[in-house]
C-alpha cells in the first residue's frame, strides 16, 4: 500500500489532498503546526474529520523543529513526500516577513533533508503564482522566466523551487513543484478573498475591493487542484539523457529530474465579475468599498495549465458559480448563517 506524507494536513489544501487519498485507501500520515495566522478551531476540525479514518494519522509540530519532522517522517517511512505547509497570506508577509523565513525556507529545507535521507520515490512542493510577480506576459507558462517576485512570502517560494532544483540535482530526487492560482472552495482559510466576502455580506458589513475592482484572478477550485495534485503524485521526473529530449514546452530541467507545473483554471476572471457572482448567490447586493491597489499584489494572474493536461490528462474546469454555489452551502452550514 502507497505510503504518502503530506505537510499541511489541518491547512486547506492539505486537508482536501488528505481526503482525496483515503478515499483511495492511500495510508497518509499528516504534519500539522496549527499555527493561529487564522483560526485555529477551523484547523483542528478539519484534523478532526481526517482522524474519523483509520488510514490517517497525524503529529503536532513545527516544520522549523527538525528533530520532529524528521522523527514523524522517518517512522512513517513513506513512499511519497507532498509538502503544503507553509506560511501563506500575501499581504500578511508585509506584517511579519520573519515568519515565512522560518516556515517558507528553513522548514521547506527540513523537508527535503528528510526526503534525501530516506530516498523517497517522489517529493511535490507547493509554490505559488506570486512568483511571476511583474510579469505581465500572460497566460504564465512554467517555462517564462520568473526572477521579479513582489513580496518576501513570493521570494520565499521562488527560493523553494531553487533549492528543490539543487536537491533533485544533487542528490537523484524527483521533485516536482506546483504553482497554485487563487484557490478557493468549502473549508477555504478566512483571510482569502471568498471568504472574507460572504462572511462580510452575510453580516451586512463592506467588503473592500482593491484596485477598483479592476484585478483579474485565475480561479481554481480545490477539488479540481488535489485531483490535480494526486495525478501529478504518479508522473515523478526523470533526469533527461540529453536537453534535446525534453518536449516543448516541458518545464522539466535538462540538469535534474525536477519539474515546476502550474495547476489553475486557465481562465481570466474579473474581480468584479467574481463579486457579482458571489451576490448572485447569496441573493444579497453587497456594500462596495473600492480601494486603491494594494503593496505588493499584481493586477492579474493567468495560467497556461498544457503541461499538466499534456502529463496527465487532466485540466480544472469547474466554474466560478459552481464553484461559489459549494463554497457558500459550506460555509451557511458551518457557520449557522
Amino acid at each position: 500500500m502507497t505510503r504518502i506524507f503530506i505537510t499541511g494536513t489541518a491547512g486547506f489544501i492539505g486537508f482536501h489532498l488528505a481526503r482525496l487519498l483515503l478515499d483511495e485507501g492511500i495510508r497518509v500520515h499528516g504534519f500539522d503546526g496549527m499555527t493561529d495566522y487564522y483560526d485555529v478551531a477551523l484547523k483542528r476540525r478539519r484534523h478532526q474529520m481526517l482522524l474519523q479514518d483509520p488510514g490517517f494519522a497525524a503529529t503536532e509540530a513545527m516544520l522549523e523543529d527538525e528533530a520532529a519532522l524528521a522523527r514523524a517522517i522517518e517512522d512513517f517511512a513513506p513512499d511519497v513526500i507532498v509538502h503544503l505547509a507553509a506560511q501563506a497570506g500575501v499581504r500578511y508577509s508585509l506584517e511579519n516577513p520573519r515568519a515565512y523565513l522560518d516556515s517558507n525556507v528553513i522548514g521547506t529545507f527540513n523537508v527535503m533533508e528528510a526526503a534525501r535521507r530516506l530516498k523517497v520515490r517522489h517529493l511535490l512542493m507547493a509554490s505559488t503564482s506570486s512568483v511571476y510577480g511583474a510579469n505581465d506576459d500572460m497566460p504564465f507558462a512554467e517555462t517564462d522566466k520568473a526572477d521579479t517576485q513582489l513580496t518576501i512570502y513570493a521570494a520565499t517560494k521562488k527560493a523553494n523551487e531553487s533549492m528543490g532544483h539543487a536537491y533533485a540535482h544533487l542528490w537523484d530526487l524527483p521533485t516536482t513543484m506546483f504553482r497554485f492560482f487563487t484557490v478557493y472552495g468549502p473549508w477555504g482559510r478566512p483571510d482569502l478573498a471568498l471568504f472574507k466576502f460572504v462572511d462580510a455580506i452575510l453580516d451586512g458589513r463592506p467588503i473592500d475591493i482593491y484596485n477598483h475592482g479592476e484585478m483579474y484572478r485565475d480561479f481554481t477550485y480545490v477539488d479540481d487542484l488535489v485531483r490535480a495534485i494526486r495525478l501529478l503524485i504518479d508522473v515523478p521526473p526523470a533526469r533527461p539523457e540529453t536537453a534535446g529530449d525534453i518536449p516543448e514546452g516541458d518545464s522539466l530541467s535538462p540538469a535534474a529530474p525536477f519539474r515546476i507545473v502550474n495547476i489553475g483554471n486557465s481562465q481570466k476572471v474579473r474581480l468584479l465579475d467574481f463579486v457579482d457572482a458571489i451576490e448572485a448567490e447569496l441573493g444579497i447586493k453587497a456594500q462596495r468599498n473600492y480601494m486603491d491597489m494594494q503593496m505588493g499584489d499584481v493586477p492579474a494572474t493567468w495560467a497556461d495549465a498544457t503541461l499538466l493536461r499534456d502529463l496527465t490528462g487532466y485540466a480544472p474546469a469547474t466554474d466560478i458559480r459552481t464553484g461559489i454555489a459549494r463554497f457558500v452551502t459550506w460555509f451557511r452550514d458551518y457557520y449557522g448563517k
